[in-house]
Order: C-alpha cells, then structure tokens, then sequence
C-alpha cells in the first residue's frame, strides 16, 4: 500500500463551489482506476470545522505503484496541474489499514507527526499500527491507514467517517469533507500491518 495526497491551498475569499462542481463533473473518472485502492476527493473551508485555509487535498491508498504511476505520468494527474499549477505530491509508504463498521464517508481526519528523534522505531511503528486498530474500531469509521515518509521520518493516519455535521470524527488531526469516494481496489488494500 503507498498513499498519496496534494494541497491545493486555495485563497480566503475561493468559491469552494468551483472545487464542489469540479468534483461532480470529474470525480467519477477514476471509480474502475487499474491499481486504485480509494481516492477520497477532500476539501477544507475556512472557518468550518477549525480549518483555517480553504483547500481541496485528495488523499489516495494505492494498491500498486504502477498504478500510482500510471496516475501521475498517464496523464490524468496533468488536469490538476492545468486546473491549479502542478502541487506537491507527499508520497508515504504504508504501514498498516483497518476496515470498520462506517457506511457512507462524510468527513476525513488526516494527523501528521514526526517519528521523534532517538525513538526505537519498531516501537513507533507498533504504536502506529496500533492508532489504526483503535481508530477503525470506533463507531462510525469507514477505515483508517497509516504511512511513513522516510525521507522526512513523517507519521500519517488516515481515517475515514460517516459522522453528521454535529458529530466530531474520534480522531485527532485536520477535519476535510469528503466530496466523493474512488474506490475501486478497496476491498484488495491488505489490512494489517504491512511488512
């Protein structure tokens, strides 16, 4: 599993609807993508939720590089360069996902760290593991993820909720709404640990 996102950090006063209606017009086009395990279209809007940026940051979990790579280089990964000037793209290489009882994803909760310096790594990595277990078993979530940025010793946890607008996620981290869900290799993503 490699996970994937890019922040398109949008001004204050950005109409996210022109993001809203981007994403209902082209969000389908990767519903069958070959290697895909979900894409999850996320959007922050200042002021909602304690975001204080409007942002529109999709986070994948791949199944296959080839696939990743056939996103990035294939050409579809080109209309969001055309559309916004090229980001960024983070790229973690995953530790472990969890599946859980959630229907429906409404919002994602993203948490970066560092792994500290002087920590064992085997014990940081167990903790990770560990968050996601816990994250996945909590009512209302869809699934959690953890990835590792090795050239930054950067934690991600991805986790995915059906909560309603009064409901919080239970999970620390930046809330996004999930405009659409991509995901057409979810059930093959290995849960567990992954090594």
């Amino acid at each position: 599993m490699h996970a994937l996102q890019y922040e398109i950090t949008l001004p204050a006063g950005y109409d996210m609807g022109i993001v809203r209606d981007r994403v209902a017009r082209r969000g389908h086009l990767l519903d069958d993508w070959d290697g895909l395990g979900l894409k999850a279209y996320l959007i922050r809007e200042r002021g909602l939720r304690g975001s204080p940026v409007n942002q529109y940051a999709p986070f994948y979990l791949w199944n296959t590089v080839d696939g990743m790579n056939s996103f990035l280089w294939g050409g579809a990964f080109q209309g969001v360069a055309d559309d916004f000037g090229r980001p960024s793209a983070r790229q973690w290489t995953g530790l472990a996902y969890e599946e859980g009882d959630g229907a429906q994803a409404r919002f994602a909760v993203r948490h970066r760290q560092p792994v500290p310096d002087g920590a064992l790594l085997a014990e940081a990595v167990a903790d990770a593991v560990g968050e996601v277990r816990r994250l996945a078993a909590q009512d209302g979530a869809l699934c959690a993820a953890a990835a590792v940025d090795t050239s930054r010793w950067e934690l991600v946890h991805f986790s995915l909720w059906e909560s309603g607008a009064q409901d919080t996620p239970r999970a620390d981290g930046e809330v996004f709404e999930v405009l659409h869900l991509s995901a057409p290799g979810r059930e093959r993503l290995p849960r567990g640990r992954q090594w």
